[in-house]
């Protein structure tokens, strides 16, 4: 079995915002279409670091991020951004990772677009009990 890539449309959400309030035009956002690898040993969405210099975010925080090979690094936490995977889509945040390193899509981001993956066929599909919208779990 290989891995699941979907492409995932991201926006930077400072930009929509500033569009929302007249201070942008549309054409300014800064948005980015790409592959990314679903990745259900991840945690976080994490993005390579000219992705999230092309989308204009910043620094929100830093984090130690443990590898698959058991090592441990202090990484750079970026956003705000919007991530979208066919019609779902959420705002986030983002761990910053090397670039040319494939961008990840984790956890946290597959639990609340309610999507699951489907190894067999290489896809992320809703979940059988929210085909049209995703449902929170509270």
């Amino acid at each position: 079995m290989g891995e699941i890539v979907v492409r995932i449309q991201l926006e930077n959400t400072n930009d929509r915002g500033a569009f929302n309030l007249d201070f942008i035009d549309e054409p300014d956002i800064r948005s980015v279409e790409i592959d990314a690898v679903a990745d259900t040993g991840a945690m976080m969405l994490a993005l390579p670091e000219d992705v999230v210099d092309q989308l204009g975010l910043v620094e929100v925080d830093r984090i130690m991020a443990r590898y698959a090979d058991g090592r441990r690094e202090s990484r750079v936490v970026a956003g705000p951004l919007k991530i979208q995977i066919g019609d779902r889509s959420m705002n986030t945040e983002c761990i910053v990772i090397p670039v040319g390193a494939d961008a990840l899509i984790g956890q946290l981001v597959l639990e609340r677009l309610d999507l699951i993956a489907d190894c067999t066929n290489q896809r992320l599909t809703p979940r059988p009990e929210s085909p049209d919208r995703p449902l929170v779990r509270l």
